[in-house]
């Protein structure tokens, strides 16, 4: 005899835990009981439903038949060999109708005489002998309809759950490292970051805390799969946006951010109120906001720069630190053709073109750098012996 009590205890655990909802587990229960009970007692078309009492532990059974005339079923002998499951149509000369069965179907005449009101494709319910005895066939497939319903409710609830969370920073706990991959346990899902998707350098070992980006959940039929970064520019957009009431609030904006991972990031940050700098309120109080952020990110630089429609200001804001003295900007070539002190050439263009490549990125513009002092000979001596992109280069194009 079933344990109401250690019963009703399950289910509120199943619930807490799994946040699966007592009513799908108990739908998964009837759903089993009325399979277990057709397989042993029913007949081929029948519909057969369950309803259990949770307060006595009952079952009780019914039969259910659909309303139907002659616009939806062929009221003429089953072909034989077709089944009567109503799970198929007949398409012959175009007459796309069901064939009547007589456990599956009730005639709308017939039925008015049962129940008044009644329209076609309503159900007509009829209760049905219980059974103490399913049998150990019946029994087993009433375990399988279970846990199977069971597993797809909790996949519903996982996908219900991180669902709302894709594009948000999760946190978990590192489950394992394989291959370079790292498993992260979120409790009721388990997330991968893959290492291409790593700041490189970082190392996590198990059971330490790890935060990511959340950018994909699938459903895939050997679970769900919780897609993670900690390299994608989204991930620093976000941790902003934690760190500065500013951008949670909408008064301060990110326009852009693009990252070479564990090096260096750049940010264009505009504010919706005059009164509010953007990038103060990013960088914070002596650095606080910024630095918790580069913390976070393994010692990753941030530039944070202020935005600008007009793209001279917004590709000088961009070269930054370096100072500029003058732009050309190319419409039709979309270049931008960038002049500074020959001081300022090696910090504009930045270690192996770093920061020339990131401000182009950011702003979408070609920019090409020149220095302003330099005689034809130093130029042809750098153009032959310098590697621009390492050092002095006259002129620095981005890809």
């Amino acid at each position: 005899m079933l344990d109401l009590k250690t019963f009703k205890s399950a289910l509120e655990q199943l619930e807490e835990e799994r946040r699966i909802p007592k009513e799908k587990i108990l739908d998964a229960i009837e759903a089993a009981m009325a399979a277990a009970y057709k397989k042993d007692y029913g007949k081929k078309g029948q519909i057969i439903r369950a309803k259990f009492d949770l307060e006595t532990g009952k079952t009780n059974f019914f039969q259910v038949k659909i309303v139907v005339d002659e616009t939806i079923a062929i009221i003429a002998p089953t072909p034989e060999g077709i089944g009567n499951d109503n799970e198929y149509s007949v398409k012959e000369g175009g007459d796309e109708r069901v064939h009547f069965n007589a456990e599956h179907h009730m005639l709308l005449e017939d039925a008015k005489k049962i129940k008044k009101g009644v329209e076609l494709n309503d159900e007509i319910i009829f209760p049905l002998e219980a059974k103490e005895d399913y049998g150990r066939i019946a029994a087993q497939t009433a375990k399988q309809v279970i846990i199977q319903k069971i597993r797809e409710a909790e996949r519903t609830s996982i996908i219900d759950e991180y669902g709302t969370k894709e594009g948000e920073i999760v946190g978990g706990i590192v489950q394992k490292v394989e291959r370079g991959n790292i498993y992260i346990d979120f409790n009721r899902a388990t997330g991968i970051l893959p290492a291409e998707e790593q700041i490189p350098g970082e190392f996590f070992g198990r059971g330490q805390r790890i935060r990511a980006y959340l950018y994909s959940v699938e459903d895939t039929p050997r679970g769900i799969n919780l897609r993670l970064s900690r390299t994608h520019p989204k991930f620093i957009e976000k941790l902003f946006a934690i760190e500065a009431p500013e951008i949670q609030n909408g008064i301060v904006e990110i326009k852009s951010a693009v990252r070479e991972s564990g090096a260096r990031s750049k940010i264009a940050v505009y504010s919706n109120d005059e009164h509010i700098d953007a990038v103060g309120s990013c960088v914070g109080q002596k650095g606080t906001r910024v630095n918790t952020i580069t913390q976070e990110l393994g010692g990753e630089k941030i530039d944070i720069i202020s935005w600008s429609e007009d793209p001279k200001v917004f590709v000088g804001n961009a070269l930054s630190p370096a100072k500029i003295i003058s732009i050309e900007i190319d419409e039709k070539e979309h270049k931008a053709t960038v002049e500074v002190a020959d001081d300022q050439l090696s910090l504009a263009i930045g270690k192996g073109g770093q920061n020339v490549r990131l401000a182009a990125k950011l702003t979408g513009w070609r920019i090409d750098i020149k220095g302003d002092g330099l005689s034809a000979q130093e130029e042809k001596i750098i153009k032959e012996d310098v590697d621009p992109v390492v050092e002095l280069g006259d002129t620095q194009s981005t890809p």
